[in-house]
């Protein structure tokens, strides 16, 4: 339907984006309405505003966070980090909802007709600093969803369509857009904005050619996937099966293959690291997990904050961000901000050291390496970091200085064996040294703010949030985002930073010494070999494991150009959007993962470099010029990159109301 004199609005993706663009248009709306109200007849009523969303999943939870999915499938954040509705940085107050942390306490003081019995259990024991299920999210963007739709402001309309996008086209005979949908329908749009989310990919060569093989000796190849949309009942009881990822996925996987099949974990009393016993249904398969790294991503340390409180950016602070910006995407990662993150997580580790074990530094160390940080940044010690290391030498206890490479890749510390071949002469040892570093991480969680390393990776957190603001604001250059940030950065702190709740980490290790789970090793070669897959890795002297089942633990990629998204490709092949190029630093041009926009509010370039008006973009698309892209808004954000998604879509909502 079309609304004579009005404007139309069409939103693709209904997930927490899309829904955060109706949010704000409709709190845009609402506040014009209240100013040409006040003034009296001063001035015309707003035009009145219809938005279509489009989506085949349901409005507010979208794709990602059904409601109707596993409990057993977790946030990576804590209750009080995630909202839908801004708290701060727009003008246009919120119509209605809350934080996911406000609706939790309302919920349990006064439930929804709306919540299930699963949501009501879930809710009765959730704290602000525990973990929600996705399905609980879920429910909370969907509510959230009901409520706008409660409060609308006059001469506003919203319809759903449950349907995919296939084509948004130029309407060149009225203006605007005509966007066609799969079943038939086609919408007229003065507006559209891309809110797609996570959308299906084609595989990699490798992939692909694992998976034919695959298929011709009868083996089960499961490709990346959202987990929820994966059928686990394919992989049968006692079978072994190779997971190929160790990162958030991996634990989506063991969850369904242990506690979602009947087995439960029970307390042991012997406290943090071996809090936990498993108890095997017997319908467990063999699982091996594998990775580049060898172990998973290490546990997040318990906090009651996202960021540590008793760690300060002294370094990569305000005053240094600045200045970095000052100098006009010229800064490079390795050259003028990593100098900076690093002083910052060694300063977090030794303070806390000192504080928690006094004894693993001599007394006077910390004045002294704090007056060789600061002299690093004024030129005055080029060779800091050789300085630091027999400052090191003369005041840290053995075996306590802080190795960052080493906490990314901890089976490092492992000697070689004789021979000088291998770290381990068998799978056993080194399930056995896995488990030694997975029960040393889930204590270190559990001590929090009183753990050094989790300190120092805490204070790569916060570091984080800086550097992704410096990003969105063009302040690095290609060759760097490219070969640093990109190249060896990103994976490094995801392992460190983003990894899962303590508790999945404890359930891991219970499950290595129940024989559940085994491990592959560092930098594993994968290959099917006499009718079964192989797994293997140069740092184990032993024989590789064989399945016949095999699982890609890792999400679709975000590529453009590997999609398999049928708007997204027809975008492309219309003209109407193209991928970002950047140069690397041997000036050799790179297509870059996501969308080349303007800056906000982000619109698509088109074939010939021309930004497309009425045609927007927001969320994992934008990964060519964001970083980051995939965590919600934060409540109560300390930094600006928390509530950069709620901008982006204020920003594209006062484009299209203007």
């Amino acid at each position: 339907m079309e609304i004579l004199g009005g404007q139309d609005v069409v939103i693709v993706g209904a997930g927490p984006r899309g829904t955060s663009v109706m949010e704000r248009l409709l709190a845009r709306h609402a506040a014009t309405a209240e100013s040409t109200r006040d003034a009296r007849n001063a001035a015309a009523p707003p035009r009145p505003l219809h938005i279509h969303l489009v989506d085949p999943f349901p409005p507010g939870a979208g794709h990602v966070w059904r409601t109707g999915q596993s409990r057993l499938y977790l946030m990576n954040t804590q209750s009080f980090f995630p909202t839908l509705i801004p708290d701060q940085g727009v003008a246009a107050a919120p119509l209605a909802g809350c934080s996911f942390n406000d609706w939790r306490g309302a919920m349990r003081a006064e439930p929804d007709a709306t919540l299930s019995g699963a949501d009501r259990t879930e809710l009765a024991t959730l704290a602000a600093t525990g973990f929600p299920s996705r399905a609980l999210y879920g429910r909370y963007l969907s509510w959230c969803f009901a409520r706008l739709l409660e409060k609308l402001p006059r001469g506003a309309q919203v319809t759903v369509h449950a349907d995919e996008a296939k084509r948004v086209a130029r309407d060149h005979e009225r203006g605007g857009f005509a966007v066609e949908l799969l079943g038939g329908e086609s919408l007229r749009a003065d507006s559209v904005v891309l809110a797609l989310g996570h959308v299906e990919s084609r595989l990699s060569p490798a992939q692909r050619e694992l998976r034919d093989d695959a298929r011709a000796h009868g083996l089960a190849y499961l490709p990346p996937a959202v987990p929820n949309d994966v059928d686990w009942t394919q992989l049968p009881a006692g079978d072994t099966v190779l997971v190929r990822g160790m990162g958030l996925n991996f634990f989506d996987v063991l969850g369904q293959l242990t506690e979602g099949r009947g087995g439960r974990f029970e307390p042991t009393g012997r406290g943090p690291g071996d809090a936990l016993a498993y108890l095997a249904s017997g319908r467990e398969p063999v699982i091996v997990g594998a990775s580049r790294r060898g172990t998973p991503y290490r546990a997040k340390a318990e906090l009651d904050s996202y960021y540590p409180a008793g760690v300060e950016l002294r370094f990569l602070c305000e005053d240094a961000v600045t200045r970095i910006h000052d100098m006009g995407a010229t800064a490079g990662f390795d050259h003028d901000i990593w100098p900076l993150l690093h002083r910052d997580a060694l300063w977090a580790y030794y303070t806390t050291l000192a504080r928690t074990s006094p004894g693993a530094v001599s007394p006077g160390f910390l004045p002294g390496l704090d007056a060789l940080l600061h002299a690093g940044l004024d030129g005055e010690a080029r060779d800091w970091a050789e300085k630091l290391k027999v400052l090191e030498a003369r005041h840290v206890e053995a075996g306590r200085a802080l190795d960052l490479p080493a906490l990314a890749r901890p089976l490092s510390r492992q000697p070689l064996r004789p021979g000088g071949k291998h770290r381990f002469a068998s799978q056993a040892e080194l399930d056995d040294a896995v488990l030694a570093y997975l029960s040393d991480d889930a204590a270190g969680s559990a001590r929090g703010e009183d753990d050094p390393v989790k300190m120092a990776i805490g204070a790569l957190n916060a570091g984080r949030a800086v550097i992704k603001s410096l990003v969105a604001d063009h302040g690095i250059t290609q060759e760097s985002w490219l070969g640093e940030l990109r190249g060896w950065f990103e994976g490094f702190v995801e392992g460190l930073a983003s990894g899962p709740p303590a508790l999945r980490v404890e359930q891991l290790a219970a499950l290595v010494r129940a024989g559940v789970v085994h491990f592959a090793g560092p930098d594993p070669v994968f290959r099917i070999q006499g009718g079964l897959f192989t797994a293997s890795s140069p740092w184990v002297a032993d024989q590789p494991w064989h399945a016949r089942h095999l699982v890609e633990a890792l999400a679709p990629a975000n590529r453009i150009q590997g999609t398999a998204s049928r708007l997204l490709n027809n975008l492309q092949a219309d003209g109407l959007v193209r991928p970002r190029v950047m140069l690397a630093s041997d000036g050799g041009p790179v297509v870059t993962s996501g969308l080349d926009v303007s800056a906000p509010p982000y619109r698509p370039l088109d074939g010939v470099g021309r930004p497309v008006e009425g045609l927007y973009v927001l969320g994992l698309q934008l990964s060519s010029v964001q970083w980051g892209t995939a965590i919600a808004a934060q409540a109560n954000a300390e930094y600006r990159s928390g509530y950069r998604t709620v901008l982006d879509a204020d920003a594209i909502a006062a484009d299209i109301l203007a």
